[in-house]
């Protein structure tokens, strides 16, 4: 098979994977669309609308409902346009999967102008591709991370609003005036949301589907309960504020005590790619073999199973939940 006939191949698959995933994308976008129109103008059904309350309400679904680690990357496949805002990034769809295809066509390319085997064109492609998925999901990464590590203090300023006199309201402005992002942004959506009518729960609701944090859902379900059932809200923050603050305390010392096997399973894991390499560098003809011969092209993949399988054990021990 030559250079060229791998390139095109590595072209139309990835293509036919762009126009696939756009048009599931927009074929969802129009169902929304919809949806949205349908509840403007009132064509909805009580039914319909009740149905969907009942859906929305934050109080009806666990707080620790998790979702699996296939379903996470089903779901961030499937609604990018919510991986793109919880990343903060102006970004559509349609732009990213082309980008994503530019990328991997350009690596297919570059890979057989290098000189590399053509057996290698499609796996270089690939992984230019998935480039720009992997930017989106470390920002997105640090974003959540940096949500995280301000929200105790969030909570202590709305406390200290209430005690003031203040409303609840007035306490989510205040916070998005004094505080940086990206919690700033989120709450003072949740303000304006609140003032253009919306409901506290609804609002709260997109909050935590937006910023996907444990803590988030505390703070939501507290505040919803405490309207509906009364008490001093003020104190409930201050409680959750320290509760979060202990559990920041608690997994630094987790960190500090899995630093060591994260370490070897990032040396571990990364010590076949680059000895691989190195290999191929040195001598090409030696390491050739495990893509020509049929015993080298099970060995192959068995060590990339292999790698797979230990990544996963290797993260499932080091992965403390607190």
């Amino acid at each position: 098979m030559t250079p060229t006939i791998v390139i095109i191949a590595a072209f139309v698959g990835v293509s036919a994977l762009v126009v696939g995933v756009a048009v599931m994308l927009r074929g969802r976008s129009e169902v929304s669309l919809e949806s949205r129109l349908d509840l403007l103008t009132g064509c909805s059904t009580a039914l319909l609308a009740k149905d969907a309350l009942e859906k929305s309400s934050l109080l009806a679904s666990p707080l620790d409902a998790g979702e699996g680690l296939l379903e996470r990357m089903i779901n961030r496949i499937g609604n990018l346009r919510l991986l793109f805002e919880q990343a903060d990034l102006s970004l559509n769809p349609a732009k990213f999967l082309l980008l994503s295809a530019a990328l991997g066509v350009g690596g297919a390319i570059a890979s057989g102008a290098a000189g590399l085997h053509p057996g290698l064109a499609p796996v270089v492609g690939i992984a230019c591709a998935a480039l720009p998925l992997f930017y989106v999901i470390a920002k997105r990464r640090r974003r959540l991370k940096k949500f995280a590590s301000q929200l105790p203090d969030a909570l202590e300023l709305i406390a200290r609003a209430l005690r003031a006199g203040h409303s609840l309201a007035a306490g989510f402005d205040l916070a998005s005036k004094e505080m940086v992002e990206p919690i700033s942004r989120e709450f003072g959506r949740i303000f304006e949301e609140q003032n253009l009518g919306i409901p506290l729960d609804q609002a709260l609701r997109s909050a935590t589907e937006r910023v996907p944090n444990l803590d988030l859902k505390f703070f939501a379900t507290a505040i919803i309960l405490q309207r509906q059932t009364g008490g001093d809200l003020a104190e409930i923050l201050d409680k959750i504020g320290k509760l979060i603050r202990e559990r920041f305390q608690i997994w630094g010392a987790v960190q500090a005590l899995t630093g060591e096997g994260r370490l070897s399973g990032v040396v571990l894991l990364a010590l076949p790619p680059v000895l691989f390499v190195t290999v191929y560098r040195m001598n090409p003809d030696y390491v050739m073999v495990l893509f020509t011969d049929p015993l080298g092209k099970k060995m192959l993949i068995a060590g990339v199973l292999s790698q797979i399988f230990g990544a996963l054990v290797i993260r499932k021990i080091v992965n403390i939940k607190v």
